[in-house]
């Protein structure tokens, strides 16, 4: 009996033993750990988005409690509770428990939550159809397609929602576009308005006008082209990280002209186009890798997005470059102005073009060569995201706070984050982007 009661001793006091090595020996009343880093790592998880993603990492604690049991005269229970810390990559968060019996059974549980690129720091915000909220869509000016089906997008989101207001599309011409926009938001802002939709073509000349809205208590969010010390804008709606746009056009440009490179000429739309700026200068910053090594930037001319003076401008790079290969228009407006000049002076085989277009625009000037690739992205998908964020932020259902997840109809999840192309400011990313070519411009929707 006694040799047996020993037996009995010494298990108990292995079992013991082993316990504190798991972490058992502390106090049955202790809270359950706490995480030891939380990063929100922030980006957008939508089927149809190119995702961006901070560099984050997030990390999980794994609580175990073990229960031991000796079949002595009674029962004697031990509880511990051990941490685990793992550092999980940011888009994935895990949690574990397990259970262990020291009578020689043993089972665990584990469950793993995976949230594609999103890592919220609260719960997906889902909207409350049927506020009233008066929405102004600003393009940079009236006239131009993209801008149309943009509000397309937006009008699609606001029947969804439920909206009672109206939705007001206003903008300027192009001949007075920043002077024009700065009228809208000051007038909206006298008149009771909740939010302004805006694709900023005035620079920072439009700051003293939204801080003046934002004083009123609108909203003010950007889309297509933010604000570029983003003063007095709650969240900017990105079509695409700018930096990779820069990346892609640099591609282009490679592909069309070939290994042996040569050079080219930038036609932008207009000085203050904040995009389209950061567009160039993201390209210019690709051109510093060894790989465009043979790709030469000869100049940057702006059509102001007419294609008239689009046209003019295409033809005084020709007679000025000779040498020229290649115009790269980042614009939906000269693109296919530059093409049609090329074409009308049989010059197609001498100078290329490239940049951002509609495909419907460009589909004649693709097939016959003298465009042979261009990139572009949805703007009815745009114009959607654009009034499902800022329908949320009127309403008061969502911050304009780094971290918030809501959800944007048939687009799916987003976060808003910190935008890593500006110096501040917040960001919606949309994505993706669309190359088009000959093989598969028919299929453009």
């Amino acid at each position: 009996m006694r040799k047996h009661s020993r037996l009995i001793f010494s298990l108990l006091t292995i079992s013991m033993l082993l316990l504190v090595a798991c972490g058992g020996g502390a106090a049955p009343t202790a809270a359950p750990a706490q995480p030891t880093a939380t990063t929100a790592a922030a980006a957008t998880d939508t089927p149809a988005a190119a995702q961006a993603m901070t560099e984050t990492t997030s990390a999980t604690t794994t609580t175990t409690a073990m229960t031991a049991t000796t079949p002595a005269t009674g029962t004697t229970a031990m509880t511990g509770t051990a941490t685990m810390t793992e550092t999980a990559a940011p888009t994935t968060t895990s949690a574990m428990t397990g259970t262990s019996a020291m009578t020689g059974t043993s089972a665990m549980t584990a469950t793993s939550t995976t949230t594609g690129t999103t890592a919220a720091s609260g719960p997906v915000i889902k909207a409350t159809p049927g506020k009233a909220v008066k929405m102004v869509l600003l393009p940079k000016f009236l006239g131009i397609a993209v801008f149309d089906q943009a509000h397309d997008g937006a009008e699609e989101a606001a029947k969804e929602l439920q909206n009672p207001e109206k939705l007001q599309f206003l903008g300027p011409t192009a001949a007075d576009s920043v002077a024009g926009q700065i009228e809208i938001v000051t007038t909206a802002a006298t008149q009771k308005v909740g939010a302004v939709m805006l694709s900023n073509n005035a620079g920072d000349q439009i700051v003293p006008a939204v801080k003046n809205a934002k004083a009123a208590g609108l909203k003010v969010v950007t889309w297509d082209s933010p604000i570029p010390t983003a003063e007095g804008e709650d969240i900017f709606v990105a079509q695409v990280d700018f930096n990779a746009i820069g990346k892609v056009m640099a591609d282009m440009a490679l592909d069309i002209l070939g290994k042996d490179g040569g050079q080219f000429a930038i036609l932008s739309a207009s000085p203050d186009a904040a995009n389209q700026n950061a567009w160039i200068a993201a390209m210019k910053e690709a051109l510093k890798d060894p790989k465009y090594g043979k790709l030469k930037l000869l100049d940057i001319v702006y059509g102001n997005d007419e294609p008239e003076k689009s046209r003019e401008q295409t033809l005084a790079l020709v007679d000025k470059y000779p040498d020229m290969k290649l115009i790269m228009a980042p614009t939906s407006v000269a693109a296919p102005a530059a093409s049609k000049a090329l074409q009308d002076e049989g010059l197609c085989d001498k100078v290329k073009v490239s940049g951002l277009a509609l495909p419907s625009e460009m589909l004649a000037y693709t097939k016959s060569g003298c465009a042979p690739e261009f990139a572009l992205w949805s703007f009815v998908d745009l114009g959607y995201l654009t009034y499902y964020t800022t329908y949320l932020l009127a309403s008061g259902q969502i911050e304009a706070k780094e971290g918030v997840t809501f959800e944007a109809g048939r687009m799916g999840k987003y976060t808003i984050t910190k935008d890593p192309t500006r110096k501040s400011g917040l960001r919606i990313l949309m994505g993706p982007f669309t190359i088009y070519n000959k093989d598969n411009i028919d299929k453009a929707k």
